[in-house]
């Protein structure tokens, strides 16, 4: 066996039995504090055969360098070298690239992208083979985007059978269950991105599509709105549905009456987003190569079918030095990123021939930012201001300019892509360029917790956070290390500050805090919807693929909100936008008839000596669930019990008080279906149930209650749009951040899109 070079890390599946060599020389230590070690830990270091973490966050990105500085030797350069200056750059959290390659790079599995687009077909062969390739991907990290545009639409003819069609949402469904069956090794959770045109038939179905929380949760869902649509809604007109089929008219539709539909739904639930289709297209790199049709999850990447793009993030707020940004350290970060980037392509190992054909053809990179807020709070600028946009755009021109400078310096290295003849780049006399994109803002989720900063583009979403030491204990909140720093500094610290910032997360209401300071660390509920959309804009002007944010909006909030939101978007030259209304995916969203009235103070009924009933076995994320429903002499559910498996602890003792407290209901006449209905849905740890999904121990008992209904012969109301999740999924923090058009708990490194 050839002996490995001194800073090689040797990889095998497993490190058990294996002696695995790393550098002699002491390496550069990662500043990872608690929580971001913690984040490693569960998602991102080496484990044995028996689970144990083999790997420390320096082995890690020790791993990471010289994996992707490997491929140096094909352009005469020595590896070694390379993977020392990107180890000294991730080892400071200066830049960290996308969690696929953080988690993969240097072992067996090698897939390294994050974003994938992949066709689907009108035909069943073209629909499941995408399933399948989806599959692949998701099982390695990546997440994917779809357009269902192409489907013909429901009720339409298949020729083959004489039949009818059943529609891109009921497709969408199948792609659904299908990533909840392959939770990507349980390292990365699945996601998903569906996009369908606004002139499809179909297209009012798809709008509805997630209106109940309980559907598609494993997708974002986006309108793909032409140019030609945007001017109806403002002129107040028609236009016309097409079936893509068949490309007929078949029928039109009032613009306003859509986009306002559109609006309501992104009101109450997030989603759709739009996706400015014809916008995207003008800035199609390689149009010779075919239009975009859809966009990664996130949807700061649009992409071509098959096309993935390998992404990363410098965390820009490390360059500020005595109040200043260093632009000259920041140009070197920024082309070595580039190179780091760029190496990954070659690295890469595809799932399949088509993506690495394509990938390899355009070679887009997406390089971006995170740690914004914070720059922001270290130049005492406040986020929603004009200086701010102008801080903004200053960022922004600056590391594109450069990633695009380092780009043509590998062209003359490397040679331009191979698609470059025939690019908007060479059609425009630019010189020739080794990426057909270089930059981009992407969700940094995870990877700016392991770097100690604030998300992207985003605001601050708290000053203050509930961290948690490596034993998972909760430890007292922790403000902002700037915050801290000034408030020594301007005499205004007391030993109360982080727990009088802690109630709200806010600076708002903390008496004996200057007013200048709170402005500086405004959080995101408190600024205001159009600032959010200004900010995103200021970025989209130097950004070659999109800006992933969310547009955040203050509980109170009204659908004329969301649609001036969406229209300034449209205006200010952004390709595509996400809302979030504050509360509206975590509590009940559409008003409900109550019952009749109860009166106040009525006892519950006595309990009889003899109850009959039936006992109800349900799977859940804390362990199997026992509901027993008794009846009382009349044959009507009088009682509830519900006992977990595991016996003892807190969620054990919830359940029960759960279970008495729909016992204590029942005995004072409130209807079991109004019950159910108020259960159903929490979400907290989801498990599967012989092939139906519990979200909780509360979604578990509505489940027994409804079975009980069903097997009684009782009419089943449908739950409305109520609790989609209540707390984090994994750790149960409640502090979940509605961020980069995605869901993020600061407390365990939890995120919806990966």
């Amino acid at each position: 066996m050839r002996k490995p070079c001194a800073f090689v890390s040797r990889d095998f599946p497993y490190n058990e039995g294996v002696k695995v060599e790393h550098s002699t020389s002491p390496r550069t230590p990662v500043p990872v504090d608690d929580n971001a070690r913690r984040i490693l830990e569960a998602r991102y270091l080496r484990r044995d055969r028996e689970g144990r973490v083999v790997e420390t966050p320096e082995q890690l990105l020790e791993r990471v360098a010289t994996a992707v500085a490997s491929v140096e030797s094909r352009y005469g350069k020595d590896p070694v070298e390379v993977a020392k200056s990107f180890y000294s750059m991730l080892a400071a959290l200066d830049f960290l690239p996308n969690s696929p390659t953080l988690m993969n790079a240097g072992r067996d599995m090698g897939q390294l992208s994050a974003c994938f687009v992949l066709p689907v077909e009108d035909s069943m062969d073209g629909i499941f083979e995408t399933l399948k390739s989806a599959a692949l991907i998701q099982q390695t990290g990546g997440g994917t985007g779809f357009s269902f545009s192409r489907l013909r639409p429901k009720d339409d003819l298949v020729a083959r059978t004489g039949g009818k069609a059943s529609g891109p949402v009921s497709f969408m469904r199948v792609f659904n269950a299908a990533t909840d069956a392959i939770h990507q090794g349980g390292v990365r959770r699945g996601a998903n991105m569906a996009i369908l045109r606004v002139d499809h038939p179909d297209v009012l179905e798809f709008v509805d599509a997630k209106s109940d929380p309980r559907e598609l949760e494993n997708f974002n869902v986006s309108v793909a709105v032409t140019d030609a649509f945007m001017k109806a809604v403002k002129d107040g007109a028609s236009y016309e549905l097409v079936n893509p089929r068949t490309g007929k008219v078949t029928a039109s539709l009032d613009a306003r009456t859509v986009f306002e539909k559109i609006v309501q739904r992104a009101w109450q639930s997030g989603e759709p987003g739009l996706v400015f289709l014809d916008r995207v297209n003008a800035a199609n790199p390689t149009p010779q190569l075919g239009r975009m049709e859809a966009t990664n999850p996130c949807g700061e990447q649009p992409l071509l079918p098959y096309e993935s793009c390998n992404l990363g993030s410098i965390d820009v707020a490390r360059f500020v030095r005595g109040g200043k940004v260093d632009w000259d350290r920041l140009r070197g970060t920024v082309h070595l990123a580039v190179r780091f980037l760029d190496d990954v392509i070659d690295a890469n190992r595809y799932p399949l021939a088509a993506i690495e054909a394509i990938t390899k053809a355009n070679r887009k990179i997406g390089l971006g930012v995170m740690g914004f807020a914070d720059l922001l709070v270290l130049l005492g600028v406040r986020y929603d201001s004009d200086e701010g946009l102008r801080v903004a755009e200053e960022v922004a021109r600056f590391v594109h300019e450069e990633a695009k400078k380092a780009s043509e310096e590998l062209a003359r290295e490397r040679g331009p892509f191979p698609a470059w003849l025939g690019s908007l780049w060479a059609q425009r006399g630019d010189p020739q360029r080794r990426n057909a994109t270089v930059s981009t803002v992407a969700p940094t989720g995870t990877i700016s917790l392991i770097a100690g900063c604030s998300s992207g583009i985003e605001p601050l979403f708290a000053v203050s956070y509930v961290r948690r030491a490596l034993d998972g204990q909760a430890i007292l909140s922790v403000v902002h290390p700037e915050l801290d720093r000034i408030a020594h500094e301007r005499g205004f610290h007391t030993e109360t500050l982080a727990s009088d910032v802690a109630r709200t997360g806010s600076l708002a209401h903390v008496m004996g805090v200057p007013q200048d300071v709170k402005d500086v660390f405004r959080t995101a509920h408190e600024i205001a919807p159009e600032w959010h959309v200004r900010m995103q804009a200021a970025f989209q002007k130097f950004v070659e693929s999109a800006t992933s944010k969310t547009i955040n909006l203050p509980r109170d909030a009204s659908p004329e909100d969301v649609k001036k939101a969406y229209l300034l978007a449209y205006e200010l030259g952004c390709k595509g936008i996400t809302v979030y209304r504050d509360g509206s995916r975590e509590s009940q969203v559409l008003s409900v008839p109550s019952p009749t009235p109860v009166e106040h103070g009525r006892k519950p009924r006595p309990r009889p000596e003899v109850t009959r009933g039936i006992t109800i076995k349900r799977k859940t994320g804390e362990g199997n669930l026992y509901v027993t429903i008794n009846e009382d002499e009349a044959g009507q559910p009088f009682e509830l019990f519900a006992t977990l498996g595991k016996a003892g602890g807190c969620m054990a003792a919830m359940t029960e008080a759960i279970a008495r407290l729909v016992s204590l209901a029942l005995r004072a006449g409130v209807d079991v279906d109004e019950i159910r209905r108020q259960l159903r849905g929490i979400s907290c740890h989801p498990a599967w149930n012989d092939g139906v999904k519990v979200l909780s121990s509360p979604d578990a008992i509505a489940q027994a209650i409804e079975l009980y209904e069903r097997q009684k012969g009782l009419e089943v109301q449908e739950a409305p749009d109520i609790v989609r999740r209540g707390a984090c999924p994994e750790c149960g923090s409640a502090e979940l951040e509605h961020a980069e058009g995605c869901v993020l708990c600061r407390s365990c490194g939890y995120t919806e899109c990966g």
